[in-house]
């Protein structure tokens, strides 16, 4: 018989809502321990309490932690009034990548920054900001790292200036760095999706294999939005999954996985309009694929989902590419 000549999506289990008001959130493992990092946009929210309407209606600055999932326990907020952070471990240290605005200060604080800043730590309590990228001009949302080689690669999401960004909000540019300190933004052609709308974005990169593995988000009509997967060897050849989208919104996001949750939470998960599945990020934990995504309505109602994938990231992400992945 014929080896299939065709990708078949992997099988990916939905466990359902960890979280009210929770996005832009990123499992990884540090010291063996499964953690989660955690943007928080409003940190009273952090304390489970109720919201009527959006986020964008409470006082006070975002922030950033970690929370250990085995016990919930959270470290302190730290980078108060910067947003959009990623995390990278390199060795026995966190870094930390967020954003800042400095050179356009009346915008909303920490929406479209012009200042990359960087942060690390090695025990999640004591950090030092070690570096600032300034970016005059620049409008810059969510980030990410990942490492080939000896080589840093830094996605940033943004929507300014246009002939960087292109027509259409948002496009994914991408910088340089041997030491995680310098950082030099590649040629004009190293960026995806200038033309199209693309969001939430994610990067990857496996020992072994010379593609750069780029998550994003794809809207579709009446604003609805679903996690899609993309793969570079050059950051300016791109190869588009087949058999895209990655997750799709449905009733399955809302399950409880939390059994923490309160009466008047579990409701708001009940009722809530479900059009989004973005800001999905992963990790490998004891072979396993962790996944975590955020559902919702893109316009400030959102909710932290969790879903896995029985198999290792490497071949989870390659089965949406090439066929007989084992």
């Amino acid at each position: 018989m014929a080896a299939n000549r065709f990708p078949k999506h992997p099988k990916i289990r939905k466990m359902g809502t960890l979280q009210c008001d929770v996005a832009e959130t990123t499992p990884l493992i540090w010291k063996d321990e499964l953690y989660r990092f955690e943007v928080i946009r409003r940190p009273m929210l952090a304390t489970h309490e109720i919201l009527q309407g959006s986020w964008h209606d409470l006082p006070g600055e975002p922030a950033l932690r970690f929370v250990h999932v085995r016990t919930d326990a959270p470290t302190p907020y730290f980078a108060q009034g910067h947003t959009f952070g990623f995390p990278f471990v390199d060795g026995d240290t966190m870094y930390v990548v967020t954003g800042k605005s400095k050179f356009h200060a009346t915008d909303n604080a920490g929406w479209g920054n012009d200042t990359l800043v960087f942060f690390r730590s090695k025990d999640l309590v004591n950090w030092e900001q070690y570096q600032e990228v300034e970016m005059p001009g620049w409008k810059i949302y969510n980030v990410n790292i990942a490492k080939m080689g000896d080589t840093y690669t830094l996605l940033i999401e943004i929507s300014a200036p246009r002939e960087e960004c292109g027509p259409v909000h948002f496009t994914f540019r991408f910088m340089q760095s041997k030491d995680l300190t310098n950082w030099t933004l590649t040629p004009w052609d190293h960026a995806f999706q200038r033309d199209v709308y693309c969001g939430s974005p994610a990067l990857y990169t496996f020992p072994g294999d010379d593609h750069y593995y780029v998550g994003y988000l794809e809207g579709y009509q009446n604003y609805r939005f679903a996690s899609c997967i993309a793969r570079s060897k050059d950051l300016v050849n791109w190869e588009y999954s087949p058999i895209n989208p990655i997750m799709v919104y449905d009733d399955e996001d809302k399950q409880i996985a939390n059994p923490h949750l309160t009466p008047a939470e579990r409701e708001r998960i009940d009722g809530a309009l479900n059009i989004n599945l973005s800001d999905l990020e992963m990790c490998e934990y004891q072979g396993r694929t962790l996944i975590y995504y955020a559902w919702g309505d893109q316009k400030g109602t959102e909710f932290l989902a969790e879903a896995w994938y029985e198999g290792p990231m490497h071949k989870f992400c390659r089965s949406f590419f090439e066929p007989n992945v084992d």
